[in-house]
């Protein structure tokens, strides 16, 4: 993948990588590192092992594991510093090390993104931090893709929507603030959601408050609107909690289903996808012992064949492997046509390509042949089945015995709970005696200590009754809903035309081909800004009433407002100015026929298959604009419903 144009990802990368480095430099000599677990994937994205290793790395810990030993004099902690239980633990750690060691340590602790007061006065009360270093490492945003930023922040949907702790709105901001102080103030900050109104609140204050620092090293350019960035999009995942809870069907999205993917890494079984290259099989004897062997493999656009097929609909992976297969085998034939030593040279320069190529082929075919299993099984069509009813508006009720059936089967906990928490978003919650039906159901198949649990879903507004308080239900096709209430999908899968019959997987024409006839609303929401024009020929035709915009200027949420009533959350729309002669002479200076970047994002996480459908849009964008996704991390079913499963077994019933 290219280079992203107007943002420059490489340079995130680099500065991050420089800070890291820059602070283990600080610490003369070797030392051993002790890392939170949640950190190390982050940190793998931008600085390897070997890196590590040339800065006087010698060992490196798990602070959870509680195992750091004395084999160096230096020790250097890096970890989270917004969680105190993980300053305790680092303190407890320190405490001992000094008591059993025969030798003074010196102990560093870099705290990401942020040094805190809480953490502060945990290490002074523990009577440690006297005797120690303490630095902060503000890492923000880390490029998962050149397209694609996240924060290095550990499971931002639960602190936003269970735990309600909005510190991760306050770290978005910190991050995007760095974006402006290089290129410019965002032109229009638009979104919609609560959450995503105190973040645009939040960068206004921040940029107030670099403008009144003296101090401040922010030049005057960084006081005007952006050159190069159109606007920032801002999307609270509370508005469509509706896409995360379906099953992903993109070829990325499905992997992520079926084994997990984190910080572009996923553990696949090596009775899967083979040994690594270049490792010998062990002897046939000892072949059952393999069998629970895992091979982490690396899954980002570094592997060409992978970036062909990530945001493929899975139908259509098969045939395109294929494709892939017969012209690396016509490739290999054309040795024997090398006439001349040229030729063979040619060949032979090429290799080692296409051997990494047939290797890449290899892994992906066999990661293919297991996702069709798992997706011609019975029980993942019933899933699936269900899921596409509830998203087309059939009565809901009609599902219920699917779904008993499926809690019978005692398939996991977190499947059934997706479907339950799907009906419920979409239908504005159970009617009290079908809720109580299958709570009662799931405390019999699971166990008692999930009371917890379905306690959490309802805090998360997942998993809820309807009351006189919240009657929003309506069968297919009625009504709406009072704006920063309910999301009311009902209404907006005609308005935004969520459901699309007809899907072009093998040459898709619509985000739609995502999830094979549903368009993801937040991301409809994000083309209500960007592609306004083919929205709204989509939605009403293309006699449509509103003339496709003359103006190089973005117009906003216009066309749309009442649309924006039937979904959840405050909507806003803010224009950033700067000094107006300054702006005038750099439009003069520069023009306006440069390609734009459009900044989109996530608050609380976005799916694969959402970052796959914003891509889709992007391409229709080109020549035009970029677009850029930001979030708070990327998420699945998994960890929405997962966020709110007690993990403790009180025994069941």
């Amino acid at each position: 993948m290219a280079p992203h144009p107007g943002i420059d990802t490489d340079a995130i990368k680099d500065k991050a990588r420089k800070d890291l480095l820059g602070l283990l430099e600080g610490v003369r000599g070797k030392k051993n590192l002790v890392i939170e677990q949640s950190l190390a994937g982050p940190i793998g994205l931008f600085a390897k092992f070997s890196t590590l290793q040339d800065y006087g790395v010698d060992k490196i810990f798990y602070v959870e594991n509680d195992n750091l030993d004395t084999s160096q004099k230096n020790v250097v902690f890096l970890a989270g510093g917004e969680r105190a239980n993980q300053c305790i633990a680092i303190a407890g750690q320190i405490k001992r090390l000094q008591q059993i060691s025969s030798i003074e340590h010196e102990v560093s602790v870099i705290w990401v993104p942020r040094r805190t007061l809480v953490c502060n006065k945990i290490l002074e009360e523990a009577g440690v931090l006297g005797d120690i270093s303490v630095e902060a490492l503000p890492l923000h945003f880390i490029p998962l893709d050149q397209d694609v930023l996240t924060l290095a922040y550990d499971d931002p949907f639960a602190d936003l929507y269970l735990r309600k702790d909005p510190t991760s709105i306050f770290l978005a901001a910190q991050a995007l603030m760095p974006i402006q102080h290089k290129y410019g103030l965002f032109p229009r900050i638009i979104g919609k959601g609560d959450n995503a109104r105190r973040l645009m609140e939040l960068l206004l204050r921040m940029r107030s408050e670099a403008a009144a620092d003296e101090n401040a090293a922010t030049s005057r350019r960084g006081m005007m609107p952006s050159s190069s960035i159109e606007s920032l999009i801002i999307i609270d995942r509370d508005v469509d909690m509706v896409t995360p809870l379906l099953t992903q069907l993109t070829y990325e999205g499905l992997i992520d289903e079926m084994f997990g993917i984190k910080n572009n890494q996923a553990e696949i079984d090596t009775s899967i996808i083979g040994q690594a290259p270049g490792q010998q099989p062990k002897a046939q004897s000892t072949a059952p012992q393999q069998q629970g062997l895992k091979r982490k493999i690396q899954l980002d656009s570094s592997d060409k064949l992978y970036d062909q097929l990530r945001d493929a609909n899975f139908a259509i992976v098969g045939p395109l492997l294929n494709k892939v297969a017969r012209r690396l085998a016509g490739e290999y034939e054309s040795r024997h046509g090398a006439k001349s030593t040229s030729e063979l040279r040619e060949f032979v320069n090429k290799l080692p390509g296409y051997q990494a190529e047939q290797q890449s082929l290899k892994t992906h075919t066999n990661l293919t042949e297991e996702a069709l299993k798992y997706t011609q099984t019975e029980t993942f069509n019933r899933i699936l089945e269900v899921q596409q009813n509830l998203v087309s508006g059939t009565d809901p009720s009609s599902q219920h015995e699917t779904i008993e059936e499926l809690i019978a089967r005692d398939l996991p906990l977190t499947t059934i709970l997706r479907l339950l928490c799907l009906e419920s978003t979409i239908s504005g919650g159970f009617r009290p005696k079908d809720l109580d039906n299958f709570k009662r159901q799931i405390l019999h198949a699971y166990g008692y200590q999930h009371l917890l649990t379905l306690h959490s879903l309802e805090k998360m507004g997942l998993l809820v009754a309807r009351t006189a308080a919240n009657p929003f239900y309506i069968p297919v096709g009625g009504g709406g809903a009072s704006e920063s209430n309910i999301t009311n999908y009902n209404a907006l899968r005609k308005s935004l035309r969520l459901i699309v019959d007809e899907v072009n997987e093998q040459d898709p024409n619509d985000i739609a081909y995502v999830y094979s006839g549903y368009a993801p609303l937040s991301v409809r929401l994000v083309q209500a800004i960007i592609q306004k024009q083919e929205l709204l020929t989509l939605t009403r035709g293309s006699s449509s009433d509103t003339p496709p915009s003359t103006s190089p200027a973005p117009s906003g949420w216009q066309g749309f407002e009442d649309v924006l009533k039937s979904v959840k959350g405050e909507t806003f729309n803010k224009i950033q100015k700067g000094d107006e002669a300054a702006v005038k002479a750099r439009h003069m200076l520069t023009g306006s026929g440069k390609v734009k970047t459009v900044v989109v994002m996530f608050l609380g996480g976005i799916t694969r298959t959402e970052i796959a459908a914003l891509r889709f849009v992007g391409k229709g964008l080109e020549g035009r604009k970029k677009v850029l996704v930001c979030t708070t991390g990327v998420i699945g079913g998994r960890e929405v419903v997962g966020a709110a499963v007690e993990k403790g077994d009180f025994g069941k019933g």
